[in-house]
């Protein structure tokens, strides 16, 4: 019994490993088709279950402990779902829509704009504790971002001077934060990869863990 449990799983595991492996290399489209759409669907119910129990911690908390921020997050999520349903419905009209863009959209708008203070705060913090190359580098980019931000779209500085910060930006933008972006996304490929083959080889075995 013991080794149906373990065993069972990992075949499974390898079986739509190579499925999904073959949907790639070779021109199934109707393979790669049906992959997909159960992929998606068990994100979807995935998603679902996550934001059930997510509800039903906070349900508990605020119910054990008059938690404020758990019923703000309780009635968040009912009233998002609400207007779902009442759009769905044609009661209202892009209801989920309007919240997106009336609360998400503001509060991360603050968060991005809070970053370059929290960029700031934190080379500064690295320059007290370590005088590095790094740290030097990290606070003066930081600066000069920030900086650049705002004179770009000042109209009291010359049009040379917006011009010249507007090209640093650029570089930074496209050489620098590009670069290191392709660098994080080659390490991401080569951990899946790496990780993908211990789990067709049954090296690894999550699921029975």
């Amino acid at each position: 019994m013991q080794t149906l449990k373990r065993g069972l799983p990992l075949a499974i595991a390898i079986a739509f490993g190579l499925l999904t492996l073959i949907g790639l290399l070779l021109p199934v489209p109707a393979l790669t088709d049906l992959l997909l759409g159960w992929v998606g669907f068990l994100a979807a119910v995935a998603l679902v279950l996550g934001v059930l129990n997510l509800l039903a911690v906070h349900v508990q908390r605020a119910a054990r402990e008059s938690n404020f921020y758990s019923v703000v997050l309780i009635v968040s999520i009912l009233a998002v779902f609400g207007l779902a349903v009442t759009d769905a419905l044609s009661i209202t009209n892009n209801g989920v829509t309007a919240v997106f863009n009336w609360i998400q959209v503001p509060l991360e708008s603050a968060l991005a704009s809070l970053m370059a203070f929290f960029l700031l705060f934190l080379g500064f913090h690295m320059l007290k504790n370590q005088r590095s190359v790094g740290a030097i580098l990290f606070w003066l980019t930081a600066v000069l971002i920030l900086f650049s931000s705002v004179f770009t779209t000042t109209a009291l500085l010359p049009t040379s001077v917006r011009e010249l910060f507007a090209r640093f930006q650029t570089f930074v933008n496209e050489i620098i934060v590009l670069a290191g972006v392709r660098g994080l996304l080659i390490g991401i490929a080569l951990g899946t990869i790496t990780m993908s083959v211990r789990l067709l080889l049954g090296l690894d075995q999550p699921y029975n863990k």
